[in-house]
């Protein structure tokens, strides 16, 4: 038999490794950044060209390269950050595998210009897919300047699978952040087809989060600062009213590497418990200063997945520097044991203590337990039941005529018979019981049918909207006062891409400026300030969709809006307005479940009454 197994050739070895680095444009974005900031540069200028798909430049003010440094810089496993195993352990630098510059050579057209400070004439690269095609001297400015056309332009299938512009660019958008986020002192513009979206001056990390993200968390920051022996917390957190229900705006860095892990992320977010909404999520930007030798930042290609000595120690530290920063601007409640002047103006408080009460009380059970040494802590299993009852005993008063005439008025007939299985009528009202407010109990004649209030008007509030949409006649009502919104970047790109399917709902949503919306209209029906909410939860929604999911983009705008109109309680609190729910529901092509899939009515059928009963 033949010998089977084979080394790859190069250009194959580094196309694979290009899979794994260079995903999309972003990728390369990132590497090329950091690269630059590694060279110690002052000045970075990003420009971009069709989403990074045509065009990647990165351009700085850094030490340069020489002529032999400038061709082994696109030599896999080549680097100048590592001399022997023990610098894993303490890298502080961005890049420092050696695969960034070969993988982005094995699947572009690059060209690279550098020169040094102390030099008068510099070099000039010219590769495609790995292969130099040109390396001679040139006149340059100092520092260095790399050009990255046609991504993936041999490897087709690769660029197929690259997502629209607006995606890609919003990638870039995110790595861009990221790095700036991390170097505020480092000045960074980025040109996207010829506009500048951005401009940021070195400065401070505040200055810095409001030049990236928007002037509107100017006076949403609350400054975190701890300093422990073994771990350096500082940076950002939002006020409660920074929170917001999309992704994107939490960011975390460890030793000024961008990094993702959600068992950080919930140390911070237990600390807003209480101030924030459940679907919330809390804005933070965090720098943690730690060991290099205490944490492994090669764990994953990108660099963003780390694994830590003693995950409890820096969850610990950092849920505890999140709650003191809270606490110390007065944002978390704090404990006060005064009665306040409205407890204390009551009159079970104003009341003397009689001789005759407090006789009644020592004679309890409770007291006893209590007030006998050593044994406040025991509840005895004999005659307990009798003595807690006694302290909820019913008092043998009458009920009064107009509490039984209630009763008698929601009680629900066994064979009131008002409702088919099939159909439903709408003779009488009185035959459906509001159970806590939230669902509706009414008779059909195998049993009782049970409804969830909000989930009948979910799915009426779809099937209505549907309708709308497809005969593009959808009602828009024009607001009194119009409100603008300023977006981070991301997500403005994201909402610019949806704005003709928002409008086609009743969206009256216009560009005013670079990344604020202007609303000047609304779905009817739609209460004024809720338009807030159905845009971060389509936005949210776009962050995570899924490649094919464009089709079905539709269904799932409506259905965030059935769901924000569907909150309406004041609608069900009289029998007509039960009953109209309840014959509007049953004219739904699909009455039984919402958009999402939850149960809108269950039956209890009658025999299983029975069987509950004995």
């Amino acid at each position: 038999m033949p010998d089977i197994i084979q080394l790859l050739s190069d250009h194959i070895a580094n196309q694979i490794a290009a899979g794994e680095v260079i995903q999309r444009p972003a990728s390369a974005v990132k590497e090329l950044l950091e690269n630059a900031i590694d060279a110690g540069a002052a000045e970075i200028q990003l420009v971009i060209r069709d989403a990074g798909k045509e065009l990647i430049q990165v351009i700085d003010n850094g030490k340069g390269m020489s002529p032999t440094d400038a061709r082994m810089s696109f030599e896999r496993h080549a680097t100048s950050k590592i001399r022997n195993i023990d610098d894993l352990f303490k890298i502080r630098t961005m890049g420092f595998r050696g695969e960034a510059l070969a993988s982005i050579a094995a699947v572009t057209q690059v060209e690279l210009k550098t020169r040094q400070h102390d030099s008068e004439i510099g070099t000039r690269i010219l590769i495609e897919g790995t292969e130099v095609k040109l390396q001679e001297a040139c006149a340059t400015a100092p520092g260095t300047n790399i050009c990255i056309k046609n991504l993936f332009f041999n490897v087709p299938a690769r660029r197929h699978f690259l997502k629209s512009t607006a995606t890609e660019f919003r990638h870039i958008l995110d790595e861009f952040t990221r790095v700036a986020l991390a170097y505020p002192n480092i000045g960074f513009k980025l040109n996207n087809n010829g506009v500048e979206h951005f401009n940021l001056a070195a400065g401070n990390l505040k200055q810095r989060v409001v030049g990236l993200l928007g002037n509107t968390y100017e006076k949403k920051l609350v400054p975190v600062e701890e300093d422990a022996d073994v771990l350096k917390i500082q940076g950002f957190i939002g006020k409660p009213e920074a929170a917001t229900r999309t992704r994107g705006m939490q960011f975390f860095f460890i030793n000024n590497r961008f990094i993702r892990n959600g068992y950080l992320h919930h140390a911070v977010t237990t600390a807003y418990e209480g101030l924030i909404e459940k679907e919330s999520f809390p804005f933070y930007v965090l720098f943690l200063e730690i060991d290099p030798a205490r944490v492994d930042v090669n764990v994953h290609p990108t660099k963003q997945e780390v694994k830590f000595e003693d995950d409890r120690m820096m969850y610990a530290y950092l849920n505890a520097a999140v709650k003191h920063a809270l606490a110390r601007y007065n944002i978390a409640p704090s404990l006060d044991f005064s009665l306040s002047a409205e407890i204390q103006h009551t009159q079970a408080v104003q009341q003397p203590f009689t001789d005759s009460r407090r006789e009644e009380t020592e004679k309890g059970y409770l007291y006893n337990v209590f007030t006998d040494r050593n044994q406040a802590h025991v509840v005895e299993r004999k005659d307990s039941l009798k003595a807690w009852k006694s302290l909820y005993e019913i008092a043998q008063t009458p009920l009064p005529e107009s509490a039984h005439t209630e009763i008698q008025s929601h009680t629900i007939p066994s064979q009131g018979s008002i409702y088919s299985d099939s159909s439903t009528t709408t003779d009488d009202c009185n035959n459906i019981l509001l159970v806590h407010g939230d669902m509706l109990v009414t008779t059909v004649k195998s049993g009782l049918m049970l409804i969830h209030i909000r989930r009948a008007q979910e799915r009426i509030w779809y099937e209505r909207l549907l309708q709308e949409w497809n005969s593009q006649e959808a009602p828009s009502q024009r607001v009194l006062f119009p409100s603008s919104y300023e977006l981070p970047p991301q997500d403005a790109v994201l909402l610019t891409e949806v704005l003709p399917d928002l409008a086609r709902i009743g969206f009256d949503i216009a560009p005013f400026g670079q990344h604020t919306f202007v609303v000047q209209g609304l779905p009817s029906g739609m209460p004024s300030g809720e338009e807030k909410n159905v845009m971060e939860e389509v936005i949210e929604h776009l962050k995570h969709e899924a490649p094919d999911a464009v089709e079905k983009r539709t269904e799932v705008l409506l259905a965030h809006m059935a769901r924000r109109l569907s909150r309406n309680k004041h609608a069900i609190m009289q029998p007509e307005g039960q009953q109209a729910l309840i014959d509007e529901l049953f004219a739904c092509g699909q009455p039984e479940y919402t958009p999402g899939g939850k149960k809108v009515f269950v039956m209890i059928k009658k025999d299983m009454l029975e069987g509950m009963l004995g």
